[in-house]
């Protein structure tokens, strides 16, 4: 969909939306991370805004859930969030101080790809085969594919049934702004359900957003040209749908998909890694010390750089999920390309 479609679209809506639109009482809604706050945000805007469950800079991983947090959840009317692989100490706060709440599970939405967790310190090449694309069409690199005509009948579940099994899989989907453009007529069907009076604002938000997501890709594969071919080692293995959507290939992590701690055999690969491959670059990341890829980098040359996966200092908001991957991919080519 082209932008000035997108516009079009969302003002007739907005139009026959009327009045009313504004004075209907959108549904409390509660999301789990910065970035998921950011979609659900652009799809609400002129509504209302959803409550976030984590703080801003903590890790999905591993966050212990606080007594303000858990009041969000219980007061919630529908909670959208990735699911239990990315947050497993969620999962049970979801099901039972959200038991009366519908649930909308990302990763479980039609259209979204998946891709399996990467094993080892080192990343071969290309690899980002899947099996489980849901026959979204998307390509391995980053020639975008012309299957941008998201519509609007994703459904979604109640209750605490997450559906697919996605045990091996990546959780870090929404480094893929493919998925995300999936996501918002799934997260709009569900603001919709939940509040039909703001159903037409709604829909021609995620219209929007979509249009704005797709000329953000072509803007991020621009300027990530300058940094492909040059090998580079990650924080943690989050950015395995970042690289397949734009054709960028990390060598490595130094600690896996869940940010844990790297043991004394990790460490030692991840060091021949980067020397093996004459690594321009170490990321660290704005949530973790950094004091051990500033120790890897020594004597090797290899510069650090800096990523930043959720948004840690970013404004909360509509405008914060299009920073975020723009910000990365400025952070890749910044230091890869110097």
């Amino acid at each position: 969909m082209k932008g000035s479609i997108g516009k079009t679209a969302a003002a007739a809506a907005l139009a026959a939306a009327g009045a009313g639109a504004g004075a209907a009482e959108p549904p409390r809604v509660a999301v789990d991370i910065p970035p998921v706050q950011s979609l659900v945000s652009r799809v609400m805007q002129g509504a209302g805004a959803p409550a976030a469950v984590m703080p801003p800079g903590a890790s999905p991983h591993d966050h212990a859930l606080r007594p303000s947090e858990a009041r969000r959840l219980d007061a919630a009317e529908l909670v959208i969030w990735i699911g239990p692989d990315l947050t497993p100490w969620l999962e049970g706060a979801v099901e039972t101080l959200a038991a009366d709440a519908a649930v909308l599970t990302l990763s479980d939405v039609p259209g979204v790809r998946h891709l399996a967790l990467r094993e080892g310190a080192a990343f071969e090449a290309h690899d980002h085969g899947d099996g489980h694309d849901h026959g979204d069409g998307h390509d391995d690199g980053h020639g975008h594919d012309d299957g941008h005509g998201h519509d609007d009948d994703h459904g979604h579940e109640t209750g605490g049934d997450h559906g697919h099994d996605h045990a091996g899989e990546d959780p870090h989907l929404w480094l893929d702004p493919a998925n995300a453009r999936a996501w918002l007529p799934a997260i709009a069907a569900a603001l919709a359900e939940a509040d039909p009076a703001n159903a037409a604002l709604y829909r021609a938000n995620a219209a929007a957003g979509a249009a704005e997501l797709e000329a953000l890709e072509a803007r991020v594969d621009a300027a990530l040209a300058p940094a492909r071919g040059k090998p580079f080692v990650v924080f943690h293995d989050a950015y395995h749908y970042f690289e397949a959507r734009f054709g960028i290939e990390a060598a490595g992590a130094i600690s896996v998909s869940d940010a844990a701690p790297p043991g004394a055999a990790r460490v030692a690969a991840i060091r021949d890694t980067i020397e093996r491959v004459d690594a321009v670059c170490i990321f660290t990341e704005p949530q973790f010390e950094p004091r051990l890829a500033r120790r890897l980098a020594e004597g090797t040359g290899a510069r650090i750089g800096v990523l930043d996966p959720l948004g840690a200092g970013l404004e909360p908001g509509p405008g914060l999920y299009p920073a975020l991957i723009e910000g990365m991919a400025a952070g890749l080519a910044d230091c890869l390309a110097r």
